[in-house]
Parts: C-alpha cells; sequence; structure tokens
C-alpha cells in the first residue's frame, strides 16, 4: 500500500503555476492566465483548459502540453487528461492519498 505524502497547497499551487508558464513557452497555442485553482478530482489533480484554447488544439498537442505540466509538477512523464461534458482538464494523476497542508 502506498504511503500517504503530505505536501504544502501554497506550494504545489506555486509548483502549479510555474509549471504552467514554463508549458505554455513550449506550447504557446495553450496561452491562458495563470490558474488561480487546482481540481482534485477521483481521477487527475489539474487545471481546467479554457474552451477558446481547446477550438484550436490537438488532442496530441493537448497531451503534450500535459506532459510537460507534469513533468514540472511531479518528474512525470505522463501527463494526465480528463474530459468529462466538454471540460477538459490536464495535469497529472492522482496518487493514492495525501494531506493538504496550509
Amino acid at each position: 500500500m502506498a504511503q500517504t505524502k503530505s505536501i504544502s497547497l501554497s506550494q504545489f499551487t506555486t509548483t502549479v503555476q510555474g509549471a504552467v508558464k514554463a508549458a505554455i513557452q513550449k506550447h504557446p497555442k495553450f496561452k491562458a492566465a495563470t490558474p488561480e485553482s487546482i481540481e482534485f478530482s477521483y481521477l487527475i489533480r489539474g487545471i481546467p483548459v479554457p474552451d477558446g484554447v481547446l477550438a484550436h488544439v490537438t488532442l496530441a498537442e493537448t497531451q503534450a502540453y500535459a506532459n510537460e505540466i507534469a513533468a514540472h509538477v511531479s518528474g512525470a512523464h505522463q501527463g494526465a487528461i480528463h474530459s468529462i461534458g466538454g471540460h477538459v482538464i490536464v495535469g497529472i494523476p492522482a496518487v493514492d492519498s495525501f494531506v493538504l497542508e496550509k
């Protein structure tokens, strides 16, 4: 069984914001405002992709963008994409369990 990890919410948010900025440098089609929130769902930890951006990118470009964010946030080589009801979230796969600290 995986061990519970403890992470700082403010550090995690700062890390995600830095990862998004770096990913936008390599994938300029995804230029959007720096995220102020992070989605925590069962399958993924990530940020929503604005509809205006989705209208101009392919699935392969979206996966490359997700991979770039994941590499900066968790050192992962594979980013995650979650799409439901016309909304797309990119980020990292969910870990088994963790504790957020203020």
